[in-house]
């Protein structure tokens, strides 16, 4: 058994990058002891009814995490969350403590370490005016610079893996290493109903936050309807203070609407029931990453519409009748898929999570045998 430590810069954001955090803790947890280094509020226990994981390891917060991460939720929403510069506050915490360990996981991207470690990365969170890919955040340079980074060069002992082909492409453009690409664990939902018994609905999942544009969604179902179908939208958001003005903009909108309905936080049960038994599963945010919202429409044998950009492309294997460029193209796309009547034909199991589990324990194996 091996002392293991996972970063991850925080969980308040309650996103995808935060469901692998939580099954990297779950997988890793029963062979060795396993340490979570986080700046964050939110509560394990809380992670784990929000994703449906069974993480029980030691959670290590720096003293004064809590005025940090309330400083980082006064910015203005134009400054977003600020991820690199909480990753440049971890790294500098846990260099203290990095003797105490055999080895380190981030699930946070790319760091400089001292030991060795597997770099779980979803895109680069520093040097990213070095890639075309996605955009380039307010202070890159400084703080690819206090995370150690300015050179360009990660630890020759870290072993990288990224969410998707396009991530991987863009750590390669940044690093000059490709990762090995390992989808996130996404579980096909039980108890799907049979298509014909679905209720004629769409499903939006994501966090009620600016880049992932819940109100893109709702005009896209008003424009769908403007067509003549008689379409109802589920937004199943979780809440975080770091966007909480933006959320009640959201609930705003939905109040104007009455086939619109706001899930705020629902437990994982409410989730799966609005998955199993709706048609339509809808992303809008551009350039995705991997899209853990839209491979869990595709797990619970839905039909998944989503930009035309990122590593959404892939869960979506590329399909045009499946993916848009714009909000008029989403409309038409997704008008022309009710009227083809079309039904599902993705694989729901491509990314169960025994999969990636079993990858993570090969990788950190691994990176302990040098």
């Amino acid at each position: 058994m091996a002392r293991v430590a996972v970063l991850h810069n925080t969980l308040d954001g309650r996103g995808g990058a935060d469901a692998v955090c939580l099954h990297v803790c779950e997988a890793l947890q029963d062979r060795h002891d396993v340490t979570l280094f986080t700046l964050s509020r939110s509560s394990l226990a809380d992670c784990n009814a929000l994703f449906d994981t069974a993480a029980r390891v030691s959670v290590h917060r720096p003293p004064g995490t809590s005025f940090v991460c309330r400083t980082f939720d006064a910015l203005p929403e134009r400054f977003g969350p600020q991820l690199a510069a909480r990753s440049v506050l971890l790294r500098r915490y846990f260099r203290r403590h990095a003797a105490d360990f055999d080895a380190a996981v981030s699930t946070a991207n790319e760091f400089d370490l001292s030991l060795p470690s597997l770099q779980y990365i979803h895109f680069p969170q520093f040097n990213r005016r070095h890639t075309a890919a996605g955009e380039t955040p307010r202070l890159d340079s400084l703080c690819s610079r206090l995370g150690g980074v300015a050179g360009r060069v990660l630890p020759a002992d870290a072993s990288l893996y990224a969410n998707s082909a396009w991530t991987a492409d863009a750590v390669a453009d940044v690093y000059g290493r490709r990762p090995t690409v390992l989808y996130p664990p996404v579980d096909p939902v039980p108890n799907p109903r049979p298509w014909g018994e679905r209720e004629a609905g769409v499903v939006v999942l994501g966090r009620l936050a600016p880049d992932k544009r819940p109100l893109r969604a709702i005009r896209i179902v008003d424009g769908v309807r403007a067509r003549g179908h008689d379409l109802h939208l589920h937004l199943v958001g979780s809440s975080s203070s770091i966007y909480a003005d933006y959320a009640r903009r959201v609930a705003a909108a939905v109040a104007d609407r009455s086939y619109v309905h706001l899930h705020r936080d629902a437990p994982r049960a409410r989730v799966e029931t609005l998955l199993a038994t709706h048609r339509y599963g809808l992303n809008c945010k551009p350039a995705e990453h991997f899209g853990m919202a839209v491979a869990e429409y595709v797990a619970a044998g839905m039909i998944a519409f989503a930009p035309d950009a990122g590593g959404q492309r892939e869960v979506l294997d590329g399909r045009p009748d499946r993916l848009f460029t714009s909000v008029a193209d989403a409309v038409a796309t997704m008008g022309a898929a009710i009227d083809g009547d079309d039904r599902p034909t993705l694989p729901r199991a491509r990314y169960a999570s025994e999969r990636f589990h079993a990858a993570i324990l090969e990788g950190v194996d691994a990176v302990l045998d040098g």
